[in-house]
């Protein structure tokens, strides 16, 4: 092999192990921070990791949030109108955060299935769902009326 092949083959070789080492390191610390999304459905059919930081999304329930007196401790529910999930979270919420109102949460859900907030954020305006609580919702939605008896037609006339 002459000395100019063998000088290409070892800098070829070089730079695909700098190629792959470079894309190793990088698909590494992008999965840290990979936040996956899972509506509250998926969260009780067990989709959802336990003790991995996801966010989820739903309708706040009406009646379902408590606070406590003596912190920043907050219980509530979100749901996609399928499902519902218990959130708490330690922390002050935003001044748009309401019951029947939608929101998102990161955090983690525990072994017993509550999930566990880091953060919370509410919608922004009256007119404003996050795209994920909007699909989730609308896919709940359409497995509802999918499951539902057909009426009967009836004519009155």
């Amino acid at each position: 092999m002459h000395p100019i092949r063998r000088q290409r083959l070892f800098m070829v070789i070089f730079i695909v192990v700098i190629a792959s080492i470079a894309v190793g390191l990088l698909s590494f610390a992008l999965r840290e921070n990979i936040n996956l999304f899972y509506p509250p459905s998926g969260i009780v059919s067990g989709e959802a990791p336990i003790g991995v930081r996801i966010r989820a999304g739903g309708m706040v329930v009406d009646g379902s949030v408590i606070r406590a007196d003596d912190s920043l401790f907050t219980r509530f529910q979100i749901t996609d109108g399928e499902a519902q999930v218990e959130v708490h979270y330690t922390g002050i919420l935003p001044d748009l955060f309401s019951e029947g109102e939608a929101a998102v949460v990161m955090g983690e859900l525990d072994q017993n299935g509550i999930f566990m907030a880091s953060e919370v954020l509410a919608k922004h305006d009256e007119n404003y769902t996050p795209p994920e609580v909007a699909d989730a919702m609308e896919a709940a939605h359409q497995r509802a009326n999918k499951n539902a008896p057909e009426q009967p037609y009836s004519d009155t006339k």
